[in-house]
């Protein structure tokens, strides 16, 4: 949620494309070590609405990549994920309400790389173990789909895979090096900066590009 806002700032050029090819590669690496978990009779109509908003947000991505609408996009889905944070909003879980939140998903993972709210919330009172595993793998299998899209839609370029490549050496050491910092979010310390941080990119964002 931090990083597309920022990287959208700073070098618009590798957005949506960097930040999903990353994704992808954290995301998968994190489904593999938690699969035991995964609650797989969840993902089916996850996955069909992940297609089906992906489709839609590739479309929307050949006209707005590259132009000031995608940083007011990504400005705006920031600020929607936060409200929803926030607010504590909550759904149950239904064959419905995975495919709404697999599609919502879809939209904004494929446009601004930010896709993993919606899951996110409507797993927020899941046992935590069952509710990260079954999250890594819609992320996974989500950011996945995006890539397939926008390389057909042809957004994906061949400098956003080379800087993602040059990126993924660095991911294991990321994550090594966050496990203290992650112990202390579960305990709510670093949450509200995270959300502050992301809430004023995102408005700097707007701000200029509007």
């Amino acid at each position: 949620m931090f990083a597309a806002p920022v990287m959208a700032l700073v070098a618009p050029e590798w957005v949506p494309g960097t930040v999903i090819l990353v994704g992808f590669i954290i995301g998968s690496g994190a489904m593999l070590n938690t699969r035991d978990s995964v609650e797989w009779k969840d993902l089916p109509p996850g996955f069909a609405g992940r297609i089906l908003g992906t489709s839609i947000a590739a479309y929307i991505a050949t006209a707005v990549v590259g132009t000031d609408a995608l940083a007011i996009i990504v400005g705006l889905v920031v600020l929607f994920a936060v409200s929803l944070t926030l607010f504590g909003t909550t759904f149950p879980i239904s064959k419905p309400s995975l495919f709404i939140a697999g599609g919502v998903g879809g939209v904004m993972g494929t446009l601004t790389g930010i896709g993993a709210p919606p899951m996110a919330i409507l797993y927020s009172n899941v046992e935590a173990r069952r509710s990260a595993a079954t999250q890594n793998a819609f992320y996974g299998f989500g950011t996945l789909i995006s890539i397939v899209a926008l390389s057909v839609a042809g957004v994906l370029t061949l400098p956003q895979l080379a800087f993602a490549a040059s990126l993924a050496p660095l991911v294991p050491v990321a994550l090594r090096t966050s496990r203290p910092l992650a112990t202390r979010f579960e305990r709510g310390a670093i949450r509200p900066w995270a959300l502050g941080l992301a809430t004023v990119s995102a408005l700097a964002l707007l701000a200029r590009s509007l």
